[in-house]
């Protein structure tokens, strides 16, 4: 039998594979694989479950990431999940594999930034597990929120015509990445570097420090905003676009223009001679939120102080497709972060 490299699929590719013909059994499983969040149901409420594996070496570097740091961010990516299909996070799991060369106060640390997450979002953290690991550090965190059935938003709801838009702004979690990076490499060998983050502040904690957007949801429900569809962008914009797409057999247009850059992620990457759109577009760790509107609330929209409006959903046949300033029209890739190719 031919085998096939896991990087030929990727990580997405991977998971339709794996779970290719599995059938609900269970009444309460209103929603498995292919979502932010599965949705079971138990009464008048839906839980809301999510869960995320960091490996270090893989998804972070205990280089320049501080472990508190790393304990807070950890807990907030899920949560992201939560809040992106409109629901309210209630409590963690925290399960770790942990080698040697750690003590009882770096796990105490991590655990510092975990609870701080927790009080921060008013989650409970009800459980979890340990084990000894060989390579390194492993934390895998599972989370559960609820909502009213009705409340639900999935990546499948979008329609033609629908307003397509993001909170925040984009690519500086990926710029924050790259100047690290790029400290790191410069301290190698050198005894006392003292890195230079001066002026770049932002898409340093944007990295290390990132925030899950529940004043995003707070204020659609302030204004009465109900989103057809939603999703974080944990992987990139593009790669998010194209799983609306997908899941809602729609295509779209987004406008270049439009995209929410922040002024010290443009200097960065004009600074490491990146191009600022492919970095906003494909970065990831923004964890901002991507969600569609129906073309009536497009008033209300424009009222958000939190989100932007930066394209529109059209029909399937048509693409997904990103708009130029000089309005040419470029077929949108995923070329987002895929652990499979990355590592």
């Amino acid at each position: 039998m031919q085998e096939t490299e896991i990087s030929t699929l990727g990580e997405f590719g991977l998971i339709e594979k794996l779970t290719e013909g599995i059938t609900i059994k269970n009444n309460s499983t209103q929603r498995g694989v292919g979502d932010d969040c599965a949705v079971l149901k138990y009464g008048d409420k839906c839980t809301l479950v999510t869960t995320d594996l960091l490996l270090e070496g893989i998804h972070f570097d205990l280089t320049y990431v501080p472990l508190r740091h790393l304990g807070y961010k950890a807990v907030v990516v899920n949560l992201s999940d939560i809040y992106a299909m409109n629901g309210t996070p209630r409590q963690i799991t925290v399960s770790l594999g942990i080698s040697k060369r750690f003590t009882v106060e770096h796990i105490s640390e991590l655990y510092a930034g975990m609870r701080l997450a927790c009080e921060r979002y008013g989650v409970d953290l009800v459980g979890g597990d340990t084990s000894a690991s060989v390579t390194g550090l492993i934390i895998s965190i599972t989370a559960l929120g609820e909502a009213a059935a009705g409340d639900i938003v999935y990546r499948s709801g979008a329609h033609d015509t629908d307003l397509l838009c993001v909170s925040g702004d984009l690519g500086a979690a990926y710029m924050g990445l790259q100047l690290l990076e790029r400290e790191r490499e410069a301290s190698a060998g050198i005894k006392d570097f003292q890195p230079d983050f001066a002026g770049r502040e932002y898409i340093i904690e944007r990295q290390l420090k990132p925030e899950a957007r529940r004043d995003v949801i707070e204020e659609m429900r302030a204004l009465g905003i109900t989103p057809t569809a939603m999703m974080d962008v944990s992987d990139g914009l593009s790669s998010e676009l194209l799983h609306i797409c997908k899941e809602s057999n729609v295509g779209c247009r987004v406008f270049e223009d439009r995209i929410p850059i922040d002024y010290q992620t443009a200097v960065m990457a004009e600074e490491l001679n990146m191009n600022l759109v492919t970095a906003a577009m494909n970065g990831g760790e923004d964890y901002e939120l991507l969600f569609t509107v129906p073309l009536s609330q497009h008033e209300l929209v424009s009222q958000m102080k939190t989100a932007h409006l930066i394209g529109h959903i059209t029909k399937p046949e048509l693409g997904a497709v990103l708009v130029s300033r000089d309005n040419a029209e470029l077929p949108i890739r995923a070329q987002g972060w895929n652990a499979f190719h990355n590592s």
